[in-house]
C-alpha cells in the first residue's frame, strides 16, 4: 500500500522513503547501493581523537628534545655526518740490505694501509725490529694514525722511513653516500734505505752458532762483525730470537710465549747483554802498556803457574793467583798468544820489579777503547757496561776497600768486568785498524766517524802480531780459527760465572786478513756448563769456512 503526502504540504512520499522490493536485485552491494547508512558511534569518535592527541603529543616531546635540548649536539652530528675527514696512508720505506736484497717491504691487504711483510731468512729479527699498526675504535674512527717501528731499524729509522700521512674530506648525502672527495694534501712515502748488513752472512753466522750452542748447551749468544775502515756493521746477531712477523701481526699466543721464554728471545744479546770478558781484554792492556811505557814488546817475563803475594792480614800466609799453566819465560807476543795470566797480572798490578797499570790507568784504558761507556748505535736499549774500580766496590760492597788481588783479577777480564759484543768489536776494530775508535754505522756509507785512542800503530804492531800468533802457533788458545784460505787473527776468552763458578761464558774476538785488516767479529756464547770445550772459536771456524766458499769479496782482498 502507497502512503502519499502532498508535495505542497511537504508530505514524504512513502517510495521517497522505503526501497522497492521490486528493484532490490538491480542494487549493486559492493557499491553500497540499496543500503541504509548507519551514523557512527561516539565511542568510535573518541577513540580516534584519542589516537591523534597522543600521537602529537609524541611528536611535540620528541622535537622539543631534538630541537631544543639536543639541537646543537644534533647540528654538529649532521654537519659532521655531510663532511667527514679521512686519512690517506703513506707507504713506509723499504728496507734493502747492502746488496740490495729487500729485508722488509709492504703489501696491500684489506686495510686502508698497507702491511709490512718481514724476510722469512733467520738472524734479522733483533736487527730489523717490527712495527705497530694504526687502530680504530668501537665506531670505526683512527684514534691511531700512524705505522711505529717499536723495535731495532724499523725504531732507529721510523722518521726516515714512515713518510707522512695525507688528508681528505669527503662529502656524503643524507643516504650515506659519498658524493665528492676532495684532497686537502696529498701523503708523503717513507725514504727506502740500504743497511749495511750483509743478509748471507747475517743468516748463516746466526744458524751456525745457534745449531753450536744447542749441541754444547750454551743458552744463548751474540755475535757482530765491523768494517774495521767505516765501522759500518756487516752483520750483528742475538739467539735466541723472536719472529719480526709474528710481533707486527699481533699473534698473542706466540708473543706470550716468547715472555715466559727462559732464553729470552726478546733480549738482543749483542747491544743488551752484559758479559764478563774475561782473557779477550788482554790485547787491549798489552797495547795501554806499551803506550805507558811500563814495559818493551820482547822484555820477558817468568811464568810458573802463579803469583803469590804475602797476606796482610794473616802473617806468614799467602794470596795466590793463579795462571792456567806454567808458561815459562813468555815476551808481550806470546804472552797474547798463549793467554798467559801471569802475564798480565804483572802488567795490570805490577809483581816484583815491575810497576804495573794500576786499577786508574786500568779503568783509563778500557774506556779509552770504549767499554763502560754505550757505542751510540742506533739500537735501542744498549748497556754500558762495567769497569770495577775502587769506588765501584766500596758501592757494590758495603765500603769495602780495594786490593791488589781485585786489579789482578781485573787485569785478566775478570771479577765485575763487563762488556758488551758491539763494544768489544769496537776494541777488535781500534787495534786493526791502527788505534782509531769507530762509531758503528748499521746503513752503508764510506765515512766513519773516528776517535783516536791514543796508542801508536807502531805499538800496536806487536798486539796484531801476538793475535796472530795465538792462531797459528801450536800452543794458540785461537789455533781453531787456524783456517786455509783466510788469515785471521784472534783472541779466545772464558768467563766463569754462577756463585760456585758453574758456568762459563765463551768468547772469541779477532780480525782478519792479519796483513791488511779489513774485518773484525767479537762473538760470545752464553753460559754452557763449566768445562764445556767447544766454545765460540770451533763454532766461528765453520762460519769461516762457509765465508771462503760462499762470500769471497770479503777474504779475498
Amino acid at each position: 500500500m502507497l502512503f502519499k503526502r502532498d508535495r505542497k504540504g511537504g508530505e514524504i512520499l512513502p517510495d521517497e522513503i522505503f526501497l522497492d522490493s521490486s528493484n532490490l536485485p538491480e542494487f549493486d552491494d559492493e557499491q553500497f547501493e540499496g543500503r541504509v547508512e548507519r551514523p557512527v558511534s561516539n565511542i568510535s569518535i573518541f577513540a580516534v581523537v584519542g589516537i591523534f592527541i597522543i600521537v602529537g603529543s609524541i611528536f611535540t616531546v620528541r622535537s622539543f628534545d631534538l630541537q631544543i635540548l639536543r639541537g646543537t649536539v644534533f647540528a654538529e652530528v649532521s654537519k659532521n655526518n655531510r663532511l667527514e675527514h679521512s686519512v690517506v696512508f703513506s707507504e713506509r720505506g723499504v728496507l734493502y740490505d747492502r746488496n740490495g736484497v729487500e729485508l722488509v717491504w709492504n703489501e696491500s691487504g684489506e686495510n686502508e694501509y698497507s702491511d709490512r711483510v718481514y724476510t722469512e731468512m733467520k738472524g734479522l729479527s733483533h736487527l730489523l725490529g717490527f712495527v705497530r699498526y694504526p687502530k680504530v675504535d668501537t665506531s670505526g674512527k683512527w684514534w691511531r694514525t700512524d705505522i711505529v717501528g717499536v723495535a731495532g731499524v724499523e725504531q732507529a729509522f721510523n722518521e726516515i722511513l714512515a713518510g707522512q700521512n695525507g688528508r681528505q674530506i669527503v662529502e656524503i648525502n643524507a643516504l650515506g653516500e659519498v658524493t665528492r672527495e676532495q684532497l686537502i694534501y696529498p701523503s708523503e712515502n717513507g725514504s727506502n734505505i740500504t743497511l749495511s748488513i750483509d743478509s748471507d752472512i747475517q743468516n748463516r753466522l746466526y744458524t751456525t752458532l745457534k745449531n753450536h750452542a744447542e749441541i754444547h748447551g750454551f743458552i744463548g749468544g751474540a755475535s757482530v762483525i765491523m768494517d774495521v775502515e767505516t765501522g759500518e756493521i756487516i752483520s750483528l746477531v742475538s739467539f735466541p730470537e723472536y719472529d719480526s712477523q709474528v710481533l707486527a701481526d699481533g699473534n698473542s699466543s706466540v708473543i706470550s710465549s716468547y715472555a715466559n721464554d727462559e732464553g729470552k728471545p726478546f733480549l738482543n744479546r749483542a747491544v743488551q747483554g752484559a758479559y764478563t770478558p774475561g782473557s779477550i781484554v788482554k790485547p787491549m792492556f798489552a797495547a795501554a802498556a806499551l803506550a805507558e811505557n811500563i814495559i818493551d814488546a820482547n822484555e820477558k817475563i817468568l811464568s810458573t803457574g802463579s803469583i803469590s803475594l804475602p797476606n796482610p792480614f794473616v802473617p806468614g800466609a799467602f794470596s795466590v793467583f793463579l795462571d792456567w799453566k806454567a808458561h815459562g819465560l813468555v815476551d808481550m807476543r806470546r804472552a797474547i798468544a798463549v793467554s798467559s795470566n801471569v802475564y798480565f797480572f804483572t802488567l795490570g798490578g805490577g809483581f816484583e820489579n815491575h810497576i804495573g797499570l794500576g786499577i786508574d790507568k786500568i779503568g783509563k784504558w778500557s774506556r779509552a777503547f770504549g767499554f763502560g761507556e754505550k757505542t751510540g748505535i742506533l739500537l735501542s736499549g744498549e748497556v754500558s757496561g762495567t769497569i770495577p774500580s775502587p769506588s765501584w766496590k766500596a758501592e757494590q760492597f758495603d765500603g769495602d776497600v780495594w786490593r791488589i788481588g781485585d786489579t789482578y783479577n781485573t787485569s785478566i777480564g775478570q771479577y765485575g768486568y763487563q762488556i758488551t759484543p758491539i763494544q768489544a768489536v769496537r776494541m777488535v776494530s781500534a787495534i786493526a785498524n791502527g788505534g782509531t775508535l769507530l762509531s758503528p754505522n748499521l746503513v752503508k756509507t764510506e765515512s766513519a766517524d773516528p776517535t783516536l785512542i791514543g796508542v801508536s800503530p807502531d805499538d800496536l804492531v806487536a798486539v796484531k802480531d801476538g793475535m796472530r800468533l795465538a792462531v797459528t802457533s801450536e800452543e794458540g788458545t785461537a789455533r781453531s780459527l787456524n783456517i786455509p784460505g783466510i788469515s785471521i787473527a784472534g783472541k779466545t776468552g772464558t768467563a766463569q760465572v754462577g756463585n760456585k763458578n758453574q758456568w762459563m761464558h765463551s768468547w772469541a774476538i779477532g780480525f782478519w786478513p792479519y796483513e791488511n785488516p779489513q774485518y773484525a767479529f767479537a762473538t760470545v756464547l752464553e753460559q754452557a756448563p763449566d768445562g764445556t770445550l767447544a766454545g765460540s772459536a770451533p763454532a766461528m771456524r765453520s762460519f769461516f769456512e762457509w765465508l771462503i766458499v760462499n762470500k769471497k769479496e770479503y777474504v779475498e782482498q
